[in-house]
């Protein structure tokens, strides 16, 4: 046998990352629990109107006429925060029609990619051609007084309407019990559901992108440069997040500027990138050293080039795990401004809020400790969860 067809009995075949990372993933039952806890917590926000909603989803009259009240709610919705509750609307219309979209183009790639845009540009047009419009109408009186059927969704409330009395235990007709102005709890920790996602994938993608960026060229560029760059991290990592939003709630409610959760995001996003510059920093210092970037150099790359293509692929572990991490602290630091009352602003639900309803009285008032709560404790677990199985999975033995 020639010696160069040989191989040694303990050599193994290199194996692809991507693949054998995901199966790592796959069997870790504890990050597979907050996989599903996710996905189950993106599913309930993202199909909020269709769970609860105050209007109807389908309505026939006595004559024959058919009406779906809650559409030009779902397209403009009625509420402070519209800008969110589009985008999340928007999901829901756009992730089923690109999976139908998916099956029926399966082997046509090119027509599946340019056909995806098309849908999605096009899904765009009745959200920005709507605009909202205030709708107060009792539609359970309205549909006994037309003689006509509808159908509601499974709690048939909104998070704005007060349907019943203050602080209300739970019943059968109100599952989690109410407010303490009589709004159905449920229907406001679903739609609270919204802003906390909101808050933590936004907060967590701006804070990612500042501090990837920062970490990336005072590792790459080091020196005077990267000496000065810290020198002013470290200025900012003193700044005080409190502060700060308060400055802004006070500039802009002076200016009538009602859409507090980008403030929120905005805050904690601009204030909570400077751990990951840390590590980013860290990660690159490592391979700044390896050849293949002293290859990049000699050949005449570009810096940036070499830091996106080449660098960035070979960090994305790292970054990839401290975003998890960073979406279960977002959720928290928003619910403790709301809790405080510096965060989203009434009338928009959130889960701080409505833990904060309950402060008088928590025993008292105790459905409004306990569910608030247990979502709370839902939603950090999945990510912390999810978080975890990805450092195993991406960093074996």
């Amino acid at each position: 046998m020639d010696v160069a067809e040989m191989t040694l009995p303990d050599e193994v075949p290199e194996e692809n990352a991507a693949p054998s990372a995901l199966r790592r993933f796959r069997s870790d039952a504890l990050a597979m629990t907050g996989a599903a806890g996710v996905v189950s917590l993106l599913a309930a926000a993202i199909a909020a109107p269709l769970l609860a909603n105050g209007r109807p989803l389908l309505m026939t009259a006595g004559d024959g006429t058919v009406s779906l009240p809650f559409l030009r709610t779902f397209f403009a919705p009625d509420s402070p925060e519209y800008l969110i509750e589009q985008a999340f609307n928007y999901a829901l219309l756009l992730l089923p029609l690109l999976g139908l979209w998916r099956l029926l183009t399966r082997s046509r790639h090119r027509l599946r990619q340019v056909g995806g845009w098309g849908l999605a540009l096009l899904l765009l047009v009745p959200f920005l051609m709507s605009s909202p419009k205030l709708d107060r109408r009792d539609y359970r009186r309205l549909a006994a007084e037309r003689n006509a059927r509808a159908w509601f969704a499974p709690i048939p409330y909104g998070p704005f309407e007060v349907v019943a009395a203050p602080y209300e235990t739970p019943s059968a007709r109100h599952w989690l019990g109410t407010d303490e102005i009589g709004r159905d709890v449920a229907a406001r920790l679903l739609y609270g559901a919204r802003v906390s996602l909101a808050v933590g994938l936004g907060a967590t993608l701006l804070a990612l992108v500042i501090g990837t960026a920062v970490g990336l060229a005072a590792g790459y560029w080091r020196g005077w440069f990267d000496l000065g760059v810290m020198r002013l991290v470290e200025v900012v990592m003193c700044f005080p997040t409190f502060l700060l939003l308060l400055i802004l709630m006070a500039i802009l409610s002076d200016r009538k500027f009602e859409q507090s959760i980008l403030i929120v995001i905005a805050v904690i996003g601009l204030t909570g990138w400077i751990g990951l510059t840390f590590l980013v920093r860290g990660e690159v210092l490592k391979q700044r050293v390896l050849p293949y970037i002293q290859s990049c150099e000699v050949a005449g790359i570009p810096a940036w080039r070499t830091m996106l293509v080449h660098l960035l692929p070979n960090i994305s572990g790292p970054i990839l795990i401290s975003f998890t991490f960073g979406v279960a602290g977002a959720i928290l630091a928003e619910s403790g401004l709301s809790f405080l009352g510096f965060g989203v602003q009434p009338p928009t639900a959130s889960w701080g809020s409505l833990l904060r309803q309950a402060s008088e009285d928590p025993l008292t008032y105790w459905h409004m400790t306990v569910f608030p709560g247990l979502a709370l404790f839902w939603a950090l677990c999945s990510f912390n969860f999810t978080g975890e199985g990805l450092r195993k999975a991406l960093t074996p033995r």
